[in-house]
């Protein structure tokens, strides 16, 4: 048993996301996090360097999380995938829950983020919104889309989207509202594939 940590990583780094989550980076303190995770100061900083370290790896956790769970919409065409992915938050969309997504408050407060968190929260970003452009692309190759709609400016249109479906809970949006919300957000596809992604 020597050598090996005395704790759950995958739980401990579960606590270090809904502490980051909940009070940002800045607020977060290591009485915080070890208050949350239960590791002692020295084990944290034994096993992450420093808060620097365990926000790296509970960001780069939670991105990856997120990116399964958009990459697993389903459905029959393009359009009804993106249906499925902003419908699919609906469940984890919660005023109990912290607010948001920790990538979008991550980048938000950017300007406090060491360097690599900077950096991490922005490929995070981006990497959510490529999900994005090649569900559109797919739409464009299988005719649903024009071939000169505009993939780019849509892709940010959905993603403003998917992070209002995890945010406007907070602000006292129920689910009923925030599933007529995505009816009226996938209203832009029809309109893009009349006039060629001018929405």
């Amino acid at each position: 048993m020597s050598g090996k940590p005395q704790y759950d990583e995958a739980v401990v780094i579960d606590a270090a996301i809904q502490v980051f989550w909940r009070h940002g980076y800045a607020a977060a303190s290591i009485s915080d996090l070890t208050e949350a995770t239960g590791l002692s100061r020295s084990s944290l900083y034994q096993r992450f360097r420093d808060k620097d370290g365990l926000f790296q790896v509970a960001l780069a956790t939670y991105t990856e999380r997120v990116l399964r769970r958009m990459n697993s919409a389903e459905g029959s065409t393009a359009r009804e995938k993106l249906q499925t992915l902003l419908r699919g938050m609906l469940p984890v969309a919660s005023p109990q829950r912290p607010p948001g997504c920790l990538l979008t408050r991550s980048c938000a407060e950017r300007v406090d983020l060491p360097p690599a968190g900077q950096e991490a929260a922005l490929d995070g970003a981006r990497r959510q919104r490529e999900v994005l452009v090649a569900l559109l692309n797919e739409a464009v190759a299988g005719g649903e889309l024009p071939a000169d709609a505009d993939v780019e400016a849509l892709a940010w249109h959905f993603l403003g989207v998917f992070q209002a479906v995890l945010g406007l809970p907070q602000a006292g949006a129920g689910r009923e509202v925030l599933e007529r919300m995505i009816e009226v957000a996938m209203g832009v596809w029809p309109v893009a594939a009349r006039h060629g992604g001018h929405a």
